[in-house]
């Protein structure tokens, strides 16, 4: 069975190995052994913690095939970001040139650098293994977490975002970081990249512009990919815009790859999941559902048919799913039609 839980300290090789995989551009997984382990113990602390508002936790999940025992991906949730580290973005804007007297009107698009999403809580960390982007599993560790959501509204914030992977190569180059590079930076994307991903981002307040840069003067290749998604990410994007997320002109300041928000209680999967009581026994129905328990440590979230008793907040469930969900009969779980 595929199962999703909390990462501990002894799924660090799966962590790297996962970090290796997913390439060029996935800053929150930055392929340096000390920074993975700091990112697994934090996890760890954020789940036993109590938590009565947002700080500063930080919540990894990883899914894992029981029948094997290995972690095919991962899945987090930051509570709050830019509460320790300024959190950047460029905002997406308009300036209007004119001349009544000539005849003349403009408009132009601008790139103003901000910090707008401080506080707000962000999906992040999204990496399913190629072997099992099947059987709904992408879509599985990704809506889980807005369970997780709605089962805990007091450890995260109102605002909900999710930046998406812009456009870059196999080599890692980014037309959007070149201009960047060429003009206000001496460094590569991979390198600013991973210097991001490791917590050193002093160089961004240092280096990056200070004024609004107008988007008519970046090369014509950096100015084709703002606000555009990687390849690989547009599913994960199209998940999220099921789920009510949209874009509100917001970019990032590396790849010019789109940042995407919605309120918390907007989103599909929080506002129409219901709390059920367990019944173990044969399921009769074919109707997949997302199902995860209340919990917090011991969270367990699985993908798996089960009937549903919406007038009396039952769901049957078999014997296999509640082992896996750790719950018996008569406990509560919350649950999503997948």
């Amino acid at each position: 069975m595929i199962i999703i839980r909390p990462i501990q300290n002894s799924d660090y090789e799966s962590l790297h190995r996962i970090a290796v995989e997913s390439g060029h551009g996935f800053t929150s997984l930055p392929v340096n052994e000390e920074l993975l382990r700091k990112r697994i113990s934090r996890a760890e602390a954020s789940f036993t913690k109590e938590v009565t508002q947002p700080g500063d936790e930080g919540y990894l999940f990883v899914m894992e095939d029981t029948e094997t025992g290995t972690v095919v991906g991962t899945s987090g949730i930051e509570a709050a970001v830019g509460l320790d580290d300024a959190f950047y973005h460029y905002h997406l804007g308009k300036v209007v040139h004119s001349s009544r007297e000539l005849g003349i009107y403009n408009t132009v698009e601008t790139l103003a650098l901000c910090n707008d999403y401080t506080g707000a809580s962000e999906i992040c960390t999204l990496f399913l293994s190629e072997g099992h982007r099947k059987n709904n599993n992408g879509r599985f560790l990704s809506r889980f977490r807005f369970l997780f959501i709605a089962e805990h509204t007091e450890r995260f914030s109102e605002t909900v975002i999710a930046e998406m992977r812009g456009v870059s190569d196999e080599q890692g180059r980014s037309p959007f970081w070149d201009w960047l590079e060429e003009h206000f930076f001496s460094l590569d994307f991979p390198t600013a990249d991973y210097l991001t991903g490791i917590g050193k981002k002093e160089f961004i307040a240092e280096l990056m512009p200070k004024y609004p840069i107008y988007v008519n003067l970046l090369s014509d290749e950096a100015q084709k990919v703002i606000n555009k998604v990687h390849t690989k990410t547009v599913p994960a994007l199209r998940l999220l815009e099921a789920e009510g997320f949209a874009r509100r002109g917001y970019v990032d300041i590396f790849d010019g790859g789109p940042t995407v928000e919605a309120t918390r209680e907007s989103i599909k999967t929080v506002r129409d999941s219901n709390k059920c009581q367990v019944i173990i026994g044969d399921v009769s129905d074919t109707e997949n559902y997302i199902i995860c328990n209340t919990k917090v440590e011991q969270f367990r979230g699985v993908q798996v048919t089960a009937s549903l008793r919406a007038t009396a907040n039952q769901v049957v469930i078999s014997q296999e799913a509640a082992d896996a969900l750790q719950v018996g009969e008569g406990d509560w779980v919350r649950l999503i039609a997948n």
